[in-house]
């Protein structure tokens, strides 16, 4: 009796959910279909649109980079201000001691 060889099999990516075809008795993928992807766009003007408004979210965003950095000097300077100011307000109570220092 001649043995049959068995049947190729489909497996689905989890990945990117595309079909692959596998021979059992080699365990090679023999075919692989890859996956249709929906359009992003339903045409051509959805597409500009949705550029224009891209640009406009980048421009706000390099403008508020922009002020940040203008601003991040005066900001650091108060911040140290307050950190001297807070520092002259309390007295350090001496040199403290380590755990390891008290056995």
């Amino acid at each position: 009796m001649a043995k049959s060889s068995p049947e190729p099999f489909e497996v689905g990516c989890p990945c990117c959910g595309a079909t692959l075809k596998v021979d059992p008795a080699t365990r090679a993928v023999i075919s692989h279909v890859a996956p249709i992807k929906p359009k992003m766009f339903s045409d051509f003007d959805a597409a500009a649109k949705a550029m224009r408004e891209q640009e406009g979210r980048k421009e706000s965003l390099f403008r508020q980079a922009v002020d940040a950095e203008k601003n991040k000097a005066t900001l650091l300077e108060k911040k140290f201000q307050e950190a001297v100011k807070k520092a002259k307000e309390t007295p350090d109570e001496g040199p403290r001691l380590r755990d390891f220092e008290l056995d």
